[in-house]
């Protein structure tokens, strides 16, 4: 006799009932009106990519990280037109992994959307209109160590746009983050930015020592880590003691955003009439910055309190090359919950250079999280069905098929209970699923055209014609 198999899902992944799909859709509603408000345009692409297009995009740690699908198990066979693929020797296996992974997996999940969607720019150029502005809103996949707020398989909502380097852009962007976080309620929330080429000055000014990966990567984790574990992770990589100092010195500057922009200006003034000096790649991603909040006066924004100029956010994926973004949610105990950047060099690597482009994305399960914790869902949101149509008898739920038809008709979610029987059933089930009315016509009320409408939350009834019920549900 074959034993019960306990049914599980693998570690990082979820369910979502209905409920929380519900809210979840909430969520994406909101982030999607305000793309398309900015006018940015639908994509989707596929789940698997191959991964020649994935790898080398992420850094050591992200490749590190990329789920590798293997390849059927036909593999082997010659199809028509292509080669035999060779086998997995002994020497490949004595190689190690990078000998042996080519040869069993072409294909991954995608980590993130950012690095399909410069593939679909690439492959589709001469179709599309530059520039060009898309949001996408789909899972991507991480071979990560799951813990609250960070998952294996989780959505992300991308707003990308290609072929431009205006600043305005990146303006646009911090408008964005805005307007969404304040629609869905998280007010105590803070935009960060910062500039890569800033960073790169403060590498320069260490004296070259490591590398700027090493640098970025160890500053990226400051948040996480603190100071000693970032001195740690620099000194094991080649940094010594009197470059680590010299960088904490950098990035030890205070005050407001313009106040921490035109200090670091003065200190990189020289790289204005020497352009050919170290800081002056710095120079040039502080004027980057000081253009962006001047879009942002021109706009009227008025959120100066949820902007910071963060000298130590580094953005830890290797393909951003000008402005960088996080936002971290404050009154709640999460990591950043967005983040995003400059790339000009991304299309590069699929063969179409010097196509600029810049983005960022929503990690809508953080979100979630967050919205969940401070108990910021709207109370309707997880309601699918505002009214349940009682059923006493087969003589009422024939009359009730018409009425259903006409609520539906008017746009009002309603269902009618399948079964006659005990109200106290039909009750709890509306109950259950957190529908706010229940719409009953006994024999009386019927042969008197009336309806009595029930409220659940407050037990109120009300005795109604059928436009006054239509009424009521479209206006309450």
């Amino acid at each position: 006799m074959s034993s019960v198999q306990k049914p599980s899902i693998p570690q990082g992944t979820r369910d979502f009932g209905p409920a929380v799909v519900a809210r979840r859709n909430y969520i994406f509603g909101v982030i999607r009106r305000v793309f398309e408000k900015f006018g940015y345009a639908p994509l989707e692409t596929p789940t698997l990519e191959n991964l020649s297009v994935l790898t080398g995009k992420y850094g050591d740690e992200g490749d590190q990280l990329l789920f590798k699908v293997l390849n059927s198990g036909n593999f082997l066979k010659k199809q028509k037109g292509e080669v035999i693929k060779e086998e997995v020797t002994p020497a490949d296996l004595l190689a190690g992994p990078r000998a042996v992974l080519p040869k069993i997996a072409e294909k991954g999940l995608r980590y993130d959307l950012t690095v399909p969607f410069a593939r679909y720019v690439v492959m589709n150029r001469g179709t599309l209109v530059f520039p060009f502005k898309r949001y996408q809103i789909q899972p991507v996949w991480r071979a990560d160590r799951p813990q609250r707020g960070r998952y294996r398989e989780f959505y992300q909502c991308d707003a990308d746009v290609v072929g431009t380097d205006s600043l305005l852009c990146e303006a646009e962007i911090v408008l964005m983050m805005s307007e969404a976080l304040n629609t869905l309620g998280l007010t105590d929330h803070t935009i960060k930015l910062n500039h890569r080429r800033v960073l790169g000055a403060f590498y320069q000014a260490l004296g070259g020592e490591g590398t700027e990966v090493d640098l970025f990567t160890a500053i990226d984790k400051l948040d996480k880590i603190g100071r000693e574990g970032v001195e740690k992770e620099l000194a094991e990589r080649g940094f010594s003691a009197e470059a680590i100092d010299k960088l904490f010195a950098l990035l030890g500057v205070a005050g407001s955003f313009e106040e921490k922009l035109e200090r670091l200006l003065a200190a990189f003034v020289t790289a204005a009439v020497e352009p050919d000096t170290p800081g002056a790649d710095g120079y040039k991603g502080l004027q980057d910055l000081h253009r962006v909040l001047d879009y942002l006066r021109g706009f009227g924004f008025d959120k100066w309190d949820n902007l910071e100029f963060d000298v130590t956010l580094a953005r830890g994926l290797s393909y951003y090359t000008g402005c960088i973004f996080e936002i971290k949610i404050n009154n709640v105990n999460m990591g950043s919950v967005s983040g995003g950047g400059r790339y000009d060099n991304l299309t590069g690597a699929f063969g179409l250079p010097g196509v600029s482009g810049v983005g960022f994305s929503f990690g809508v399960d953080r979100l979630y999280d967050c919205l969940e914790e401070l108990n910021l869902f709207p109370e309707a949101v997880a309601a699918t069905t505002r009214c349940l149509l009682a059923n006493f008898d087969a003589e009422s739920e024939a009359a009730a098929l018409p009425v259903l038809r006409r609520l539906r008709a008017e746009g009002i979610a309603t269902e009618l209970y399948p079964e006659s029987g005990k109200l106290g059933r039909q009750f709890k089930y509306a109950d259950g699923k957190g529908i706010p009315y229940v719409l009953l016509q006994g024999s009386e009320e019927r042969a008197a055209g009336q309806f009595k409408l029930k409220t659940l939350a407050t037990g109120t009834e009300q005795t109604l014609t059928l436009e006054q019920v239509l009424a009521e549900l479209v206006g309450g």
